[in-house]
């Protein structure tokens, strides 16, 4: 095991121990006196929070891989079959349209991907540039990362050459920072054609748990790591996911896990511009989730509305692209709310239908599998499989120099985001932490999501 992240070990004043507080010696904690409105978060209780994020999004990622572009439609008369169905799980995976008829090498059949305990879980595009990203927070000691940040922690963290596992929006804005340009221009529609691509759908929701509870202070902090690659509708769709990241942490803990997500869902919300097709899927989705319409035909209804009719100004298929659009922001928000909702807060029900909605299924997938890993942590996620996981990760599958020649595990990454969240509620919430209590002390200023501009 190594632990890569920096600390120190404290014992009380009587000399006897109470066991070890982990503390980033690079930080100076503050004294603090906590309010009466402040919000109280137990550090330990995250630590576990965190390493269910990884895991998590470890599993879906995987697990949406096997049927990743398997399903993207053919645009003309609706046909069965063109998408899976729910009678389509532990039956024959079928090749993706990249597959050259052959079927995933993951698995024959769709169905979880798991990695065992004495196994590695492998890096991929879902998960290896928030671990950059986390990084470079730690290591810059800082919670606002600045476009030079970025530029270097890509350079540094990416290969230049064929496979780097970077594909649309990342791959144009990665070329533009070697020819010498800096985010947020990377993402600037006068230079990235690819703009409207997921691709900062799957690269920015940890900033959500950087922050927890205050959706204010993560979006200010994901502001520069979204414009990286992406404007308008794909910059909203993927603020909305770092707003749900932060309400994990705020959400009501007396609700249901299906009370919880529609109240979530429904606050994320507010930050899409109502005249925006982003808000119009949302709104659609959940009107016949509400009308307990099933999710596949809501699905093929989605397909049919936006890409086939090009209805609420989703005009992708005018433009011709490969697969017509299947990498797009608007395609996969739509189907990520469709498996959110339907999944109603159980992480395998979910992760199931995101894996069988078609397009890019991986990627929204990975959004909800770390969301919900995070919200019922590692002893969920176990009992919710009722086995055990490997707690290793190999960031090297995909990216490069990185210590231990690219092995980590999840209790290190999740230590590595406590010390982060520990300088965010000091330096940018105005908050506290209670080192001997293993506490943090928020400021609640309520919420306040306002929609984002057009």
């Amino acid at each position: 095991m190594i632990i890569s992240v920096s600390f120190l070990s404290c014992k009380d004043t009587n000399n006897k121990e109470k066991g070890n507080i982990i503390m980033d010696s690079n930080l100076i904690y503050q004294e603090y006196s906590p309010k009466a409105s402040d919000l109280v978060i137990s550090r330990e209780k995250y630590l576990d929070k965190l390493y269910g994020f990884w895991l998590g999004q470890c599993i879906a990622n995987w697990t949406g891989l096997v049927t990743e572009m398997d399903k993207v439609g053919n645009i003309g008369e609706f046909q069965t079959g063109d998408f899976y169905t729910r009678d389509n799980w532990g039956k024959a995976d079928l090749p993706s349209i990249w597959g050259e008829g052959v079927p995933s090498d993951l698995s024959a059949t769709i169905d979880f991907v798991f990695r065992d305990e004495d196994d590695v879980w492998g890096s991929d595009d879902d998960t290896d540039i928030e671990y950059i990203y986390q990084d470079l927070l730690f290591t810059n000691k800082t919670a606002m990362l600045t476009g030079e940040h970025i530029r270097k922690g890509w350079l540094a963290h990416i290969k230049t050459e064929e496979e780097n596992y970077l594909w649309v929006s990342n791959e144009k804005a990665f070329h533009l920072m070697q020819e010498g340009m800096m985010p947020p221009e990377t993402g600037n529609p006068k230079n990235n054609p690819e703009y409207e691509m997921i691709d900062a759908q799957l690269t920015t929701e940890i900033f959500g748990l950087f922050a927890p509870a205050r959706p204010d202070i993560a979006l200010k902090m994901a502001h520069l790591p979204i414009q990286t690659t992406a404007r308008y509708n794909a910059e909203w769709a993927s603020e909305f996911y770092v707003i749900m990241y932060a309400l994990a942490s705020y959400v009501d803990k007396d609700l249901s896990m299906k009370e919880k997500i529609l109240w979530m869902t429904q606050e994320a919300r507010k930050r899409l511009p109502n005249d925006s097709f982003s808000a119009k899927m949302f709104d659609y989705v959940l009107r016949r989730f509400n009308e307990n319409i099933p999710w596949e035909q809501v699905r093929d209804e989605l397909y049919i509305k936006y890409q086939v009719n090009q209805e609420d100004g989703y005009n992708i298929t005018s433009k011709n692209l490969y697969c017509n659009g299947c990498f797009a922001s608007g395609i996969n928000f739509a189907s990520s709310i469709v498996s959110v909702l339907y999944g109603e807060g159980d992480i395998k029900e979910t992760i199931k239908i995101g894996a069988l909605m078609g397009w890019d299924s991986d990627n929204p997938t990975a959004t909800w599998g770390g969301l919900l890993g995070f919200m019922i942590g590692k002893d969920g996620i176990e009992k919710a499989f009722n086995r055990k996981f490997a707690d290793k990760f190999n960031i090297h599958r995909t990216r490069v120099s990185f210590p231990n020649n690219g092995i980590d595990n999840f209790t290190n990454m999740a230590q590595k985001g406590v010390f982060i969240v520990d300088r965010v509620v000091q330096e940018q919430m105005g908050g506290g932490i209670d080192l001997e209590k293993g506490l943090w002390y928020i400021p609640n200023i309520g919420l306040n999501i306002k929609p984002a501009h057009n």
